[in-house]
């Protein structure tokens, strides 16, 4: 399901105009990127909670070349899953 799916699909579930509910998404959007910038926390119990960690500097190889080389440290997103969303993909 893609973006314009899940708007159509939120719009005849509440009765909303599917413009209403881009809306909502857009703001939704604006809040996890705002929080992402911030290094905040976002959690919706029982979906999902997204955070920032501070990975440290690592070595890795090149993919292409078999090459040494060091990844540096630096932030990265985590998204981990809710209870609800672990039982709703073990049940499909």
């Amino acid at each position: 399901m893609n973006r314009t799916e899940l708007a159509a699909a939120v719009a005849r579930a509440t009765n909303q105009s599917v413009d209403v509910v881009n809306q909502v998404l857009d703001g939704l959007e604006d809040q996890l990127l705002g929080a992402a910038a911030a290094g905040e926390e976002v959690r919706w119990s029982g979906l999902f909670t997204f955070d920032v960690v501070r990975r440290p500097e690592r070595s890795g190889r090149n993919p292409q070349t078999g090459e040494a080389m060091t990844i540096p440290a630096g932030p990265q997103a985590r998204l981990k899953t809710g209870a609800r969303l672990k039982r709703a993909v073990q049940s499909a």
